[in-house]
C-alpha cells in the first residue's frame, strides 16, 4: 500500500482508522518482524511504533566495554534502517494497552486501533533498585556494559585498575543476555594478564544465581575457566547497595538473608531489570506478556502476539532467541490471518557466545530443556578461536545485513546445511 516508509511525527497526520497489524517496539525483535511483515503483507496497513532515533546492536557492548569495538559500530539511525520499509513508522511511545478494545494509547497521538498486535517492548534497566547507584556511577571505578551511557566507561575502568578487588555482579531478576556479566569479567582477566597486573588484582563474581551457568555442559567448561583463572565465585549474592564514597558494595545472601559487605577497587554492575509497567493488562504475575511458549500467541487475547525480552518465554533473553522466535511468530500470525490455527512451535532455542578471552569463545546453544542445540559440527563447549571470530566478525554482519532486514530467522537452516554437508 505504501511505496516507502512514512515518517509521521505530528498529531494531525492522517492515519488509517484501524491498522491491520500494529508492532510496538523497534528493537531487535520489532525491527525483524516489521521487515518480515512489510515484505510479505504489502496490502495491509501495518504500523511500527518506536520513539527512539537510534537502534543499537547491544550484544556488541561487551566488545565495546573491552576496548575491541567502538560504540559507533553498534549503532544505526532508525531513519536508515527503515528507509525502504513499506509500512507506516510512527515515532511515538506506547503508554497504555487496552486489549479489550484492541487499542494502544500513544503518548502523542492518543488511541491507535489494531486488528492484530505484536508486542516487542523489550526489558527495562532498573538501576534504581540498587541504593546509592546514582552517585556511584559518577565515580571512575564503577561501570556497566548494560547502558549506552556507561558502556564506554568500562574500558576506562579496566585500563585504570592496577590492583585490589575487582567485582562483577549478576542480579536476581531476569536480564538480557545472561552470559554478558561474566563475559566482561573474562576479558578483564585477560587484559590484566597481558598488561602484567593480574597477580595484584583479585577478581570476584558475585552472582545472585546458584551457579555459573544453567546448562550443565557449558557450566562444566566455565567452572574450569574460573578455576584455572583463579576467579572467586560468590553465588546467591545479590547487590542491594553501593557506597561509592567508601568503595563498598553490600550484597544480600539470598539463602540466609544476611547482608555482606565487599570492598572494591573496581566494580562492574549488571543492573536489575524489569518489564515495562504498561504491559500490565496483557501480562502474567511476573509482569511479562503472557504468551504460549510454543506459538507466541497470547494465552487470553488471540489477536495479540509477543516476542523477545518483554515476553514470559522461559528461555534466555538473547538476539539469537529473538531470531528464532520471530519466524515462528510470523508464520503463526500468517496462519491466523488466513483463518487457521497457529501451527509452528518454538522450542526455546537461544544462543550465548561466552567470550572467555581476547581470542577464545564458547558458543552455547540450547533449548527450553537446557539441552545443547549446537549449529557447528564441533564441540562448542570448548574454548575456540573460531567461535570468537564468529562472535566478533560474523554475528555483527549477520545482524545488520540480515536480521534487522527480516531475512534471518535463526541458524536452523544453516544447521541442516552443515549436517547434510557432513553426511554427503
Amino acid at each position: 500500500m505504501f511505496s516507502s516508509v512514512r515518517y509521521l511525527s505530528n498529531v494531525s497526520s492522517r492515519l488509517p482508522a484501524t491498522f491491520d497489524i500494529a508492532i510496538v517496539g523497534g528493537g531487535t525483535a520489532g525491527m525483524n518482524l516489521a521487515w518480515k511483515m512489510g515484505r510479505y503483507h504489502k496490502k495491509l496497513n501495518i504500523a511500527l511504533i518506536e520513539p527512539s532515533s537510534f537502534h543499537y546492536y547491544q550484544p556488541m557492548w561487551t566488545l565495546v566495554g573491552a576496548g575491541i569495538k567502538r560504540i559507533e559500530s553498534s549503532r544505526s539511525s532508525m531513519d536508515d534502517l527503515t528507509r525502504n520499509l513499506r509500512i507506516v513508522k510512527l515515532k511515538d511511545r506506547a503508554v497504555q494497552f487496552i486489549p479489550e478494545e484492541n487499542c494502544v494509547r500513544l503518548e502523542s497521538r492518543g488511541l491507535l486501533r489494531y486488528n492484530y498486535l505484536i508486542v516487542c517492548t523489550g526489558i527495562e534497566l532498573d538501576f534504581e533498585r540498587i541504593k546509592g547507584i546514582k552517585d556511584a556511577l559518577q565515580r571512575d571505578n564503577v561501570c556497566s556494559n548494560y547502558s549506552v551511557d556507561t558502556v564506554e566507561k568500562t574500558w576506562k575502568c579496566l585500563q585504570a585498575t592496577k590492583s585490589g578487588n575487582a567485582i562483577f555482579t549478576f542480579p536476581n531478576t531476569p536480564i538480557k543476555c545472561a552470559g554478558a556479566p561474566q563475559k566482561i569479567m573474562y576479558l578483564a582477566d585477560d587484559h590484566w594478564r597481558k598488561t602484567g597486573r593480574r597477580d595484584n588484582i583479585k577478581i570476584m563474581f558475585n552472582s545472585a544465581g546458584a551457579g555459573i551457568f544453567a546448562v550443565p555442559k557449558y557450566a562444566e567448561s566455565l567452572n574450569k575457566v574460573v578455576a584455572n583463572r583463579g576467579i572467586q565465585t560468590n553465588f546467591r549474592h545479590n547487590l542491594i547497595e553501593i557506597k561509592g564514597d567508601e568503595n563498598v558494595a553490600i550484597f544480600e545472601h539470598l539463602d540466609s538473608g544476611d547482608k555482606v559487605s565487599f570492598e572494591y577497587d573496581m566494580i562492574h554492575i549488571t543492573p536489575p531489570q524489569k518489564p515495562s509497567p504498561i504491559l500490565a493488562p496483557i501480562a502474567d504475575q511476573s509482569g511479562f506478556v503472557d504468551v504460549n511458549k510454543e506459538t507466541l500467541q497470547h494465552v487470553k487475547y488471540e489477536n495479540i502476539f509477543a516476542t523477545g525480552d518483554c515476553s514470559n518465554l522461559p528461555t534466555s533473553r538473547t538476539a539469537a532467541a529473538v531470531a528464532s522466535q520471530s519466524d515462528v511468530l510470523f508464520w503463526n500470525l500468517v496462519n491466523v490471518l488466513g483463518g487457521r490455527k497457529p501451527s509452528l512451535k518454538y522450542d526455546g532455542y537461544t544462543s550465548c557466545p561466552l567470550i572467555t578471552s581476547y581470542d577464545k569463545c564458547i558458543l552455547a546453544e540450547f533449548d527450553y530443556d537446557l539441552k545443547p542445540k549446537e549449529t557447528f559440527p564441533i564441540d562448542q563447549g570448548k574454548e575456540r578461536r573460531s567461535m570468537f571470530i564468529v562472535k566478533t566478525h560474523l554475528m555483527p554482519l549477520l545482524y545488520w545485513l540480515l536480521h534487522v532486514t527480516g531475512r534471518w530467522s535463526g541458524p536452523g537452516k544453516l544447521r541442516k546445511w552443515l549436517r547434510l554437508g557432513l553426511s554427503d
